[in-house]
């Protein structure tokens, strides 16, 4: 059995058997630059406590898993250089030889599963990208989804992705996408896609209950809640669709593939919107802190 470190603030939550919300690090690791990766992962963490759980931010460091990060280990996280970028085919590898690396959601979504935690609050999942009818780019998210049973609340996949493919895939692993607050598929940066989703609650308590009875039904696998970024900081899907194709052919001529696409677009959108996906990005993981923990709660 793989031996979890906990922080003294998560072991307490434990012990006493309050609410629980996991939250992922290659945000910290690979999604931001310092110290931007730092106060983002900080408010996170405070949004969690406002709401009235506990975060347990995972991570590996030094080739021990942790479930909930002390602030100097967040503080070295932020600052690590090279660290790896860490999925469901490496983080075995990662543990045994030492390193230290974020969790992707995957990965993420495993060491929750471990730790016992059901919800995990994440930025914007992984899915299948574009040209990936030649590339076969298609992230291990999604199967972690289908076999992993933890609530997981994102702004929805990932605005670089190909929505429809991910949401076909989604639908053939037997992963419930389900809306909070609308019809329509939030897409990460933007509050809405032209895509609708294929489920929609609106309350912390229908999500716990759902959880609750996949379990009861012998389901296994999670459930992917998209919850989208506030108005005020999005950005039109229109827009952003423009900007993402530039960025993919810009990606696919200078070779950048696999895990190193999405840091790429990430940056390339930054520069394009002036910051904008910076703070939009801040403000979707605030926000799904909020209602992980309120989920949390709820259960």
């Amino acid at each position: 059995m793989v031996h979890l470190i906990w922080s003294p603030e998560a072991a307490a939550a434990r012990a006493a058997g309050a609410p629980l919300v996991a939250l992922e690090s290659t945000i910290i690791t690979h999604g931001m630059p310092y110290p931007d990766n730092l106060t983002t992962a900080r408010a996170a963490e405070d949004e969690v406590r406002a709401a009235g759980a506990t975060p347990a931010t995972i991570a590996v460091l030094d080739g021990e898993l942790h479930v909930g990060l002390e602030a100097a280990q967040l503080d070295r996280l932020a600052r690590l250089p090279g660290p790896m970028k860490l999925s469901r085919a490496d983080l075995a590898v990662a543990l045994a030889t030492g390193a230290s690396g974020g969790t992707t959601v995957a990965a993420t979504m495993i060491a929750a599963a471990l730790a016992g935690i059901d919800v995990f609050a994440t930025g914007g999942i992984g899915g299948v990208h574009l040209g990936a009818a030649h590339s076969w780019d298609v992230s291990a998210d999604l199967h972690e989804l289908a076999q992993t049973r933890v609530t997981v609340v994102c702004a929805g996949p990932k605005a670089i992705l190909d929505l429809p493919k991910t949401l076909e895939v989604l639908e053939t692993l037997g992963v419930p996408v389900i809306a909070y607050g609308q019809d329509a598929l939030p897409a990460f940066w933007a509050p809405a896609s032209p895509f609708a989703a294929p489920l929609r609650m609106d309350g912390a308590g229908m999500i716990a209950a759902a959880h609750r009875a996949r379990a009861d039904l012998g389901l296994p696998g999670g459930q992917l809640i998209c919850n989208p970024v506030p108005a005020r900081d999005g950005i039109a899907y229109t827009k952003l669709a423009a900007l993402i194709g530039t960025a993919a052919d810009d990606a696919a001529k200078a070779g950048i593939a696999a895990k190193d696409v999405t840091p790429y677009l990430l940056s390339h959108l930054n520069t394009a919107t002036a910051g904008r996906t910076l703070a939009a990005n801040t403000a979707l993981i605030r926000n799904n802190a909020r209602l992980a923990a309120a989920i949390a709660c709820a259960l």
